[in-house]
Order: structure tokens, then sequence, then C-alpha cells
């Protein structure tokens, strides 16, 4: 299988004098420089809708890169994911070599914040004339399904906070997140009511940045620096609202992780590791739940003691500190879910928070929102 070859993360988290197009070149060289190959090396390219311009052709000159093969999916936190996947295939039919990968995003510098305003959306869309009039914010939406799930199941606002509290635990030996002091769940719990249940800290950061991420085939993989990260399995799917048929309960990754786990031949029971998309903390209680770690409904007693943290639990999660804590540049945090992951199979994690011999990690990205329509994605890396 193709090998994640090159991995790199933008320190910055707030960049309000450089260009996105800047962006996406900073993290493309520094992919480059981690893999130890060449710009030229580079035979395809693939980006998603934070790049500007016409994609990956206004990119792809920006970068003056030479490619036979482009993709630009949109699905939005999913799409680096996906992208991932959408190479891995290509590399296998021979329509590239060496796989470029980027994101990057201003929406710190741009005014964006925390999901609290409607979303603006083309006239176009199919959804549009039904549900502007009555449009909701990002996370009143994630609130509704947080509060459905406190209904269907028993789910509490403290078991929610222990999320945070993990991510928090991983952030402060990140010298690149924003919010790098460990919190606590009575902290969690008497921040600011956004959305009612979620208060200020269920919600991620919001930050610039960016990242990149590099593949190629395993006869190249094996001439270069750096340790193997091999895809094993991969799986997408969308979930909508299905003709008025609505259930908040789950997520598209119920169908995306069946499928990485198919193809990958392995268990939930074998991951050692789990980078888990965290736009709010109800967010990874369900994917926690969709994944197979434990069952629909006992995700907050999964949680609440302290299964997600690095060291003491049997499921460590996003111990960069992930989108709750480091950084969620445009409002696309699958990218840097990916890179953490190979940063743990690499062994390049921050010791502290380092999973002793992890060889297998899985990755899950949400793009959307998980109240009406959202894609998934699904990764499973082994270390070679």
């Amino acid at each position: 299988m193709p090998c994640i070859v090159g991995a790199y993360e933008h320190p910055t988290r707030y960049a309000p004098e450089t260009t996105v197009a800047r962006l996406h070149a900073d993290v493309a060289l520094g992919a480059l420089e981690d893999a130890g190959i060449n710009k030229d090396d580079i035979d395809g390219y693939f980006c998603s809708g934070d790049a500007p311009g016409m994609g990956p052709t206004s990119l792809a000159e920006y970068l003056n890169l030479n490619t036979k093969y482009v993709d630009s999916t949109d699905v939005g936190g999913a799409s680096y994911l996906s992208l991932v996947n959408h190479a891995v295939r290509a590399i296998n039919e021979n329509k590239c070599n060496i796989a470029l990968i980027t994101l990057a995003g201003r929406p710190l510098s741009e005014g964006v914040t925390t999901g609290i305003k409607p979303k603006v959306r083309n006239v176009s869309q199919p959804d549009y004339p039904w549900e502007q009039p009555y449009d909701i914010a990002n996370v009143s939406g994630y609130a509704m399904c947080a509060m459905r799930h406190m209904y269907e199941y028993g789910t509490t606002a403290e078991q929610l906070a222990m999320i945070k509290v993990a991510a928090s635990h991983h952030a402060q030996f990140n010298a690149n997140a924003k919010l790098q002091k460990p919190v606590t769940v009575e902290e969690v719990v008497n921040s600011p009511v956004i959305a009612d249940p979620l208060h200020r800290l269920d919600c991620c950061v919001i930050t610039d940045g960016g990242g990149a991420i590099i593949l190629a085939r395993p006869e190249i993989a094996r001439t270069l620096r750096k340790p193997l990260v091999r895809v094993i399995g991969a799986g997408e799917s969308v979930k909508h609202q299905n003709g008025g048929y609505i259930d908040l309960t789950y997520t598209g990754a119920a169908w995306s992780g069946a499928s990485a786990f198919e193809e990958a031949g392995v268990t939930p029971q074998d991951i050692q590791y789990v980078s888990l998309y965290d736009s709010f903390t109800i967010t990874v209680l369900m994917l926690l739940e969709d994944l197979g770690f434990c069952k629909k409904g006992e995700g907050g007693r999964f949680v609440e003691d302290g299964n997600l943290i690095s060291g003491v639990g049997r499921l460590p999660f996003n111990t960069d500190g992930g989108g709750l804590c480091n950084n969620h540049p445009a409002n696309r945090g699958g990218m840097t879910k990916i890179i953490e992951a190979v940063r743990q199979l690499r062994g390049e994690a921050h010791p502290a928070v380092q999973v002793p011999n992890c060889a297998l990690a899985l990755v899950q990205g949400i793009g959307g929102m998980l109240a009406t329509r959202h894609g998934s994605a699904t990764l499973i890396l082994e270390r070679g």
C-alpha cells in the first residue's frame, strides 16, 4: 500500500499578513523537507475548498508543480482524509507516483468565530429556499445533537467536559497550541453557554495555519528517511436528512468507519491511538460510539474516567490538543488529525503523550453539520 512519507503542520495560529496561497506554499515546503524529496518529484496534487482561485489549477501554478493527476474534493473537514484515500487509489492505479495534499486558511485573521453565525450559502444550493429563512448557526446544530443524546441516553454535561479536559491535558505539551492551559470539568461546565447544552469550552478554537501530507508508492517510500506509515484502510460517506427521516443520534462515521475497518482487516479493539474530529465535544462522543469503540449511548461513561488521556486511558486521542485546544485552520480540522497520527506512528509525538509502541491508528474527519448534512471519512494507518 502507498505510504505517508511527509507531514508538516504550520506553527502559526495567527497570520494576518500572510496570504492563503503563501500558507499553502509554506506547508508544502515543510512536508517536502520532512520527506526529504524535491518539489519536482511531485506528480500528483490534491486540495480542497480552502484553496484560493481555481483550486488545483491555481495552486499547481503558484507552487510550480508539474502534475499528472489532480483532485479537488470538498467535503469540509473530512476532505483531507478523503484526499488521502483518493491519492492512495491514484498511486495504485499508476496515475501518479508521489502525491502532495495541502490545507491552509486564515479564519482567525478574517474574523470567523466558533460557529455562532448562520452559514452564508449559495442561493443555488438545493436546501437554500427551505432552510435559509430559518437558518441555524453551526453550534446550534451540534447543540441539538448533544441535547438529543442527553435525552436518549442520559449523557451529562460533565461527561462532555471530560473530552475537553483530555484535550487540554495533551495541549499543555504542545508549544504551538492556541490553548495550552489544562482545564477542569468544573471550568468547562461553568464557562458561558453558547447554545444549550454546549458551553464555550465545549467548542473548538479558531486559528489560521495549515498542514500538508505527502504520499508515495511503497518502493519509493522505502528509499526515504522517515519511518513508513501505511494507509491500510479508508472509508467515505455522506449523511443527510434522509428525506425527512432525521435521526440526530449518529453520524456518517457509522458507515465510513465500517468500510475502513473492513478494508484494513482490523477491529476497534486493535486501535492504539485515535485522531477524532473535535469541532465540539459532542462530535467526539458520537464518533467514539459510531466507530465501535463503545456501544451507542455509552460514550459518556467511556470518556468520564479519562479513557482518552494518554498514559491514563485505553484510547488516547488528539495528543496535540486537537481542534478543541491546538488549532482548527479554515474550519477544516481533518488535515491536522492525520498529521498527529503520523507523529504517533513514527514515535515523534511529545514524549509526555507518545503512545508506547504505537503501531495502529485511526483518523476520523467530519465536514458540515451533524444535525443536517455532513461528509465523513475514516483512515486506518499502520506503522510499516
